[in-house]
């Protein structure tokens, strides 16, 4: 594993969100309650972006196409494929479920750094 420097602090301000290119990865940046999370713009559903999506009160970033909800922390599953009525569950057998990829992080100096 590798940290990599990726932002000033100041460049991500309190529930603000940024996409960032490391590596082969596209991640998405939150700053939730003063806590920074990193996980990858690609809901493992259909490889749409996340960037869009609605964060819960309970931690969780909802997919803003298909409604798949995954934790903030472990990328765990809360909901797969939920949406549109009907059609979502049809939609979620085409892929199996799949945790959401997170990115340990830490500040340090005035940066963000996330771990690969």
């Amino acid at each position: 594993m590798n940290w990599i420097k990726v932002l000033s602090q100041d460049e991500l301000p309190l529930n603000e969100r940024k996409v960032v290119k490391v590596e082969q990865h596209n991640i998405l940046l939150l700053n939730h309650n003063n806590q920074i999370y990193a996980v990858e713009n690609s809901c493992p559903h259909m490889k749409l972006p996340m960037k869009k999506g609605k964060i819960t009160e309970d931690g969780a970033i909802i997919c803003p196409f298909h409604r798949s909800a995954f934790d903030l922390s472990t990328g765990n599953v809360k909901e797969w494929s939920t949406f549109p009525p009907g059609i979502g569950k049809v939609l979620g057998v085409i892929s199996q479920e799949k945790p959401l990829p997170v990115f340990p992080t830490r500040l340090q100096e005035g940066s963000i750094w996330v771990e690969l």
